[in-house]
């Protein structure tokens, strides 16, 4: 298994340990209910270096994007960030990213999944007819995200940048923590606040601004906290993990992403979207919450109250913040209406869920 910068630090902490994407990667430390509550009241520390980061520069490196992203990439300037989708040619989603905007117009960076890392590096080269220059520096990237609603304040001392009025989706670069070139953005993954910071694997920087975090935060109690926290914690903001609720047979239209689906610009399989957008989905992926007692789980089948099958679940946890069990999964279009009665088979009983608007509540 391939590790990050900090996995000594995780197993010195006593996390409990398991590959993820081929990292060995923290799961937990004090447990995932304590851990969420830390992020969603107060502040907790994610290692999410295993995530991978392409750097695409010069004339071409805007085309380049603007032909395989969902979204309209040529709306960033510098210092601004944006949710977007790789598609296939089938319209499905290769992986969901972020694209940074570096320099407008010459420099970009796409983050993507630790998952499709090869993948997707591998797509946009095919695609690469003009010569965009790449570079992949997953490898080098060390990536912590600070999260919770205390997270800003406790971080501003170690930087001059201004990271307490950091806005949504925008990013700044400077000294953080004596470490130069360090890049500090608001693109957070669990709806409760903070920045994510990107840095090289250089020179002790992974160990020096660790440990000037954990030091910052120690009188008010901050965490170090694993992905099984990260993932209830993002799925009661109803954001997608790739893998479980989009992959390359789901378009972003069926997943609820036509809002980074733009059709003023030609993007892989627009035609096909433009379709689905005129003719109406025949799926959809949809929030829902359980009435009956049980905790849906990935690939349980969701039906109708004549026990047909209409989907199936995505994902489902119990939520540590509400105390009921949610979920998200994919459901026959006519079913997928707010309120709509629906059955999670859960072995082999049906349960009464019901769907719900996002995020949560």
């Amino acid at each position: 298994m391939k590790t990050t910068a900090f996995t000594r630090k995780h197993i010195e902490l006593a996390a409990k340990m398991a590959e993820f994407a081929g990292y060995n990667m923290p799961i937990s430390y004090s447990g995932i209910n304590d851990e969420h509550a830390a992020v969603r009241n107060n502040v907790g520390v994610f290692d999410v270096s295993h995530m991978g980061e392409f750097i695409l520069k010069g004339p071409h490196a805007l085309d380049l994007i603007q032909r395989l992203t969902s979204n309209d990439a040529s709306r960033l300037s510098a210092g601004k960030a944006q949710y977007s989708c790789l598609t296939n040619e089938s319209a499905g989603i290769v992986d969901d990213l972020i694209v940074y905007c570096i320099e407008e117009n010459k420099v970009y960076m796409l983050v993507v999944n630790a998952s499709n890392i090869e993948k997707d590096w591998n797509w946009i080269s095919r695609q690469n007819s003009d010569g965009a220059e790449m570079h992949n520096i997953s490898d080098k990237t060390c990536l912590l995200a600070i999260q919770g609603p205390n997270a800003t304040k406790l971080l501003q001392p170690l930087t001059e940048m201004d990271i307490l009025n950091l806005k949504y989706y925008t990013f700044s670069k400077g000294r953080f923590a004596g470490v130069d070139n360090v890049l500090v953005s608001a693109t957070g993954y669990t709806g409760a606040g903070g920045v994510e910071i990107y840095f090289e694997d250089k020179d002790g920087a992974p160990d020096l601004i660790w440990d000037a975090i954990f030091s910052a935060g120690k009188t008010a109690g901050i965490k170090p906290i694993g992905l099984g926290a990260r993932d209830t914690l993002r799925l009661e903001m109803g954001y997608c993990l790739y893998g479980n609720d989009i992959d390359d047979t789901t378009s972003p239209l069926e997943a609820g992403l036509g809002w980074i689906t733009k059709f003023s610009k030609d993007f892989t399989s627009k035609g096909i979207l433009e379709r689905q957008k005129a003719e109406g989905l025949k799926r959809k992926l949809v929030g829902f919450e359980m009435i009956d007692k049980g905790i849906p789980r990935h690939d349980y089948e969701i039906k109708d109250g004549s026990g047909i099958t209409i989907g199936k679940v995505t994902s489902g946890t119990q939520s540590p913040t509400l105390g009921k069990a949610i979920g998200l999964g994919y459901v026959d279009f006519a079913h997928g209406s707010l309120d709509s009665g629906i059955f999670i088979k859960v072995r082999d009983k049906l349960l009464k869920a019901r769907v719900v608007k996002l995020p949560f509540s």
